[in-house]
């Protein structure tokens, strides 16, 4: 696992220091594919690599169709407390200073960014060099489609 790089202060009280090389808790999930997470002491927003989910309302923009569904989804995964392995591709950063990384449950090895594409929260945003997973992400997003899978019926 690649290292990360941790950025920010901490308002809340510190957790338990993480057990593995990579792992993080969730704070909180800003919308379907983006996170904050805490890195030792650190606060640290992730952009979850490979997918896009639609966007969640941003006033006086509505909501995208579907993109508040995403965001529960997320939200049921992966509620404050839950704890995460991060791994990164060739980039580490977007141009917003968030951290690019695949995210996997730690409690039962749940990927985040896999799970977002074959239930049809997600379409595939395939973005080099951050393409480690990209067949694999466009075959589950194809199946996603095929099935009529979430966003894939509703929108």
């Amino acid at each position: 696992m690649a290292g990360l790089l941790a950025a920010g202060a901490c308002a809340s009280p510190p957790l338990p220091e993480p057990a593995r090389p990579g792992e993080a808790t969730v704070l909180r999930v800003v919308d379907g594919d983006t996170v904050e997470v805490l890195i030792g002491e650190h606060r640290e927003p992730v952009r979850l690599i490979g997918v896009d989910t639609p966007e969640v309302a941003h006033p006086p923009d509505p909501a995208d169709c579907f993109g508040p569904e995403a965001s529960a989804f997320v939200q049921s995964l992966l509620p404050p407390g839950t704890r995460v392995l991060l791994s990164r591709d060739e980039e580490a950063r977007d141009p917003y200073d968030r951290l690019l990384a695949y995210l996997v449950r730690a409690a039962d090895d749940l990927d985040v960014n896999h799970a977002l594409l074959e239930h049809g929260y997600a379409e595939v945003l395939s973005i080099a060099p951050n393409t480690t997973h990209a067949v694999d992400f466009a075959q589950a997003e194809a199946d996603a489609r095929a099935a009529g899978r979430g966003l894939w019926r509703a929108c």
